[in-house]
């Protein structure tokens, strides 16, 4: 199974918890639709990265999309000759999405997305670098996988995830930090899931460790609150560790209580002013966690 498929599978348990504020999360994401076929962004303008969560959020949610609006505009990107990387890559995951990934700008698309791997196996958000990132290599690999292509040496990939560990026992993106991130961890494990490679069951301590105690995660240790990214993608992890969320389930799910607003949609942190597709999608995959 897919990244992306992974993760939807969990975010259609969502309206378990939800029950019926559901609906409001659906209404919520239809609102962020353009008639240009794309979802909006914080700034009203359609953007690709919020398309891929508002259509994987209506996905979860079983709700009737406007599907030959949304692939008139996915195929309006051709082969992606001026995205960059982060942009190519949700070209591949949306064409997944709308049921256009056999057509035939794919196979250029992927070929883009490899020129931006580094020389160390692994990917980075620039071409022509030396050493990639654990967040590059999620986003490629997925790519990979919704355009049902193989990765080729997959295991140099894992080398560049390899010394992407830092000394406390978790990942980061740059080599040079001195401590782990949650969201670089989180992918680096589902990563090295999704590879069949071994996992040292301290990884599923340190990210356990990331817990707020108002509930939530944390992005870094030290960071003074908790974000839904960093809990989802935390809680995605652990589960897919086998890693019993009981002792962090009542506190995570107030938490993200916190965040609802009456519109339908989550914010992504105590401090956050906006509300986006990307932050409904997050809340989706960490409830429908919660639910289990």
């Amino acid at each position: 199974m897919s990244l992306r498929l992974e993760m939807l599978q969990v975010a259609r348990l969502a309206p378990k918890v939800l029950e019926d504020s559901a609906l409001l999360v659906r209404d919520f994401l239809l609102r962020q639709f353009n008639e240009n076929g794309g979802f909006t962004d914080r700034t009203g303008r359609s953007d690709l990265y919020y398309t891929v969560f508002g259509i994987d959020g209506l996905i979860a949610l079983q709700a009737e999309m406007p599907v030959e609006k949304i692939r008139s505009y996915i195929r309006s990107f051709g082969e992606g000759e001026h995205l960059n990387f982060v942009h190519l890559c949700c070209l591949a995951r949306v064409r997944a999405a709308a049921g256009l990934q056999n057509e035939k700008p794919c196979h250029a698309i992927l070929q883009r997305i490899e020129q931006f791997r580094s020389r160390d196996g692994g990917f980075n958000l620039q071409p022509d670098q030396v050493h990639g990132t654990v967040y590059a290599c999620f986003l490629a690999f997925g790519a990979y996988q919704d355009l049902g292509c193989e990765l080729s040496d997959a295991l140099r990939m894992v080398q560049c995830l390899k010394v992407l560990e830092t000394k406390d026992g978790a990942w980061a993106n740059d080599r040079s930090a001195k401590f782990g991130s949650t969201n670089a961890t989180a992918a680096a494990a589902t990563l090295l899931r999704n590879l069949s490679m071994p996992i040292n069951r301290s990884v599923g301590d340190w990210l356990l460790a990331q817990h707020h105690p108002q509930g939530g995660f944390v992005a870094a240790p030290g960071a003074p609150m908790p974000d839904l990214l960093s809990t989802a993608t935390a809680l995605h992890a652990l589960a897919g560790m086998e890693v019993p969320l009981e002792v962090v389930r009542e506190d995570c799910l107030d938490f993200i209580d916190t965040l609802w607003t009456n519109q339908g949609a989550f914010y992504g942190h105590w401090g956050d002013e906006c509300t986006d597709c990307e932050y409904a999608f997050y809340a989706l995959l960490a409830l429908g966690h919660l639910s289990l």
